[in-house]
């Protein structure tokens, strides 16, 4: 269950979150679109991708950056708490610490899954 406090604090990350999502959207936007035009000059070629193409590679790439962010919030999440269990359980008794690192480990493996799928997302457009 989760308190105010918690609440607070899930809220405050997804702010920031939002808020980095959004500079590195407006950083890549502005990157591409200056891309193909030279400093001082016309642009040399000719943009390949059509205006359809783009749109699609717009919401892949969205897709992409959601499918890692959920999952390596999802890890952090699972960690802090499996990780605090298992440190008070091994307090109490110091023969389960291995069992404990696989415990943590499994929560690792939600940033992996996410990771997997983002790269699976990229490779189709």
């Amino acid at each position: 269950m989760l308190n105010s406090s918690s609440v607070t604090r899930i809220r405050s990350a997804g702010v920031v979150l939002v808020g980095i999502a959004l500079v590195a959207y407006l950083a890549c936007a502005t990157a591409s679109a200056a891309e193909g035009a030279p400093p001082g000059g016309s642009p040399q070629a000719e943009a390949t991708m059509s205006a359809e193409k783009a749109g699609v590679a717009k919401f892949a790439l969205a897709a992409a950056a959601a499918a890692f962010a959920i999952g390596a919030i999802a890890a952090g999440y699972a960690i802090a708490n499996v990780g605090s269990a298992a440190m008070g359980a091994v307090a109490e008794k110091p023969e389960i610490a291995g069992q404990a690192i696989v415990f943590i480990a499994l929560a690792e493996g939600l940033v992996v899954f996410g990771f997997i799928t983002a790269l699976m997302i990229l490779g189709k457009m």
